[in-house]
């Protein structure tokens, strides 16, 4: 905030810096607050403050508001409305007067409006999430130096620095906006200045890879381009390498759906899951990237997958984290344990002294396997013979790890792991896989549904608790 004053004749002006003031905003509302000063009294801007006016008192109190009503402040100071401050010192001021259930009312005109705006942030943040490609270059110093360019609908450069923190804690990245950039260094997160698209890399050498891999997973009896757009929107085509390969597989689809189809009249009704495990055991490949060039150019077993998800993490991990399958957030960014259940595990990690950097993560089957109710894809459990024909898969991506533990994160991830089905919570705690060291605990998404409060609260922190053995068990 540059300054907040009272004009002499006329409203409070209340100035911020630009783009997501959040203390700046905090501050003048604390002090607003204070002075008893309405809504409609206030005038908030960007612009040069006022040359009259007396100031607020420099310092004001701290008060509580409601979680909803924190989160939608949050989320709608990021959005890039010019009214948002306006807004949102309305409903707090509305909160703060009487109306303490305000929020229960989505029928409320000031509360549908911010709802909406905190729903587009929302999708502002999933979208760089998802379409964010980082290109490797080399610092000055030869280690490697991964860059970034996004142009964010909204001022979500802060809001999403945590979500890159996490996912790639062990690597050095920059991402560049026009807004501002966010540098990692493996340690300390800093803020930069807004950047030019010129100022991050073209390409690298890893692209020529990536677009091999979405090529192959592409269905074109599948190609529905209306979709396509609404999950992934074009104009974040020209920052994504895969998404160069689109025209041309859309020009192909015709022909490459017949060339299916001729196919599929030659083939048995029925695949034999032992002759699928022994060609992919022919295959024998060398290192985990060509065991997961392998996977990507497989075709999915499960019903309606669209591409492999592949682990993520270091060769020589401390620890192996298994999950089940990929979710439909994890399919759409194309990356394991991004979703809500992937980020609970990693605030658990985080309070069990788990260090992220040593971790890796994977699933027993690697593509996501899901229904279709109304719009959304919804997870379906998959079978023992899925969770067998993935498993030789599992196997050898292990060998190549090598991590000191192995996490089972649910019953789907013991099966695979132990190769029979085993009752989880008569199993939990430490065990043996194949002579790799092992623990066996509940999968994040059981802790995300348990409905009563203090269970949920108790499932957790016992799950925290078989986290900090497991961090044990690497000593």
């Amino acid at each position: 905030m540059r300054g907040t004053t009272i004009a002499t004749s006329g409203p409070v002006e209340v100035v911020l810096a630009e783009g997501a003031d959040e203390e700046g905003f905090r501050r003048a509302v604390r002090r607003l607050i204070a002075a008893g000063i309405p809504p409609e009294q206030v005038a908030w801007t960007t612009d040069t403050p006022s040359l009259f006016g007396a100031p607020l008192p420099e310092a004001a109190p701290p008060f509580p508001l409601p979680r909803q009503a924190a989160d939608l402040v949050r989320l709608v100071h990021c959005h890039r409305e010019p009214e948002r401050h306006a807004l949102l010192y309305r409903l707090i001021w509305r909160l703060r007067h009487g109306e303490k259930r305000l929020l229960s009312n989505p029928a409320d005109p000031l509360v549908h409006r911010l709802q909406q705006l905190a729903k587009a942030v929302r999708r502002d943040l999933h979208k760089m999430h998802a379409f964010l490609r980082f290109r490797r270059t080399v610092a000055a110093d030869g280690a490697e130096h991964f860059v970034a360019w996004f142009e964010p609908d909204h001022f979500i450069l802060a809001a999403t620095a945590q979500f890159f923190v996490d996912r790639f804690r062990s690597l050095r990245w920059s991402i560049l906006t026009p807004e501002g950039s966010l540098h990692w260094d493996g340690e300390t997160l800093a803020r930069g200045p807004a950047a030019s698209r010129d100022d991050a890399p073209k390409t690298d050498d890893f692209e020529a890879g990536w677009r091999g891999y979405y090529e192959a997973a592409f269905n074109p009896a599948r190609l529905n381009m209306r979709a396509t757009k609404a999950e992934m929107p074009k104009k974040y085509w020209r920052n994504m390498p895969e998404a160069q390969a689109i025209p041309e597989m859309i020009r192909t689809a015709p022909s490459r759906v017949e060339a299916m189809i001729e196919r599929e009249a030659q083939m048995p009704a029925k695949r034999d899951p032992q002759k699928a495990v022994a060609a992919m055991a022919r295959q024998e490949p060398g290192s985990l990237e060509e065991l997961n060039r392998i996977i990507a150019a497989s075709e999915p077993l499960v019903p309606g997958a669209t591409r492999a998800v592949l682990g993520e993490g270091p060769v020589g991990a401390t620890w192996a984290f298994v999950g089940e399958q990929p979710g439909d957030q994890e399919d759409l960014a194309g990356r394991p344990f991004v979703g809500p259940a992937g980020q609970l595990l990693d605030r658990a990690m985080a309070e069990a002294g788990i260090d992220r950097r040593e971790v890796y993560v994977t699933n027993a089957v690697k593509h996501f396997k899901f229904v279709v109710k109304g719009k959304k894809r919804i997870h379906s459990k998959p079978t023992m013979g899925e969770i067998k024909h993935y498993r030789w898969w599992l196997g050898r991506e292990l060998d190549f790890v090598a991590p000191r533990v192995v996490v089972a994160l649910g019953a789907t991830a013991v099966t695979a792991l132990a190769g029979r089905a085993m009752p989880l919570m008569a199993n939990r705690g430490p065990t043996t896989f194949e002579n790799r060291k092992g623990y066996i605990t509940v999968h994040p998404s059981y802790l995300l549904r348990v409905p009563d409060p203090e269970a949920k609260a108790e499932a957790y922190a016992r799950f925290v608790a078989d986290l900090r053995e497991i961090r044990g068990l690497a000593a």
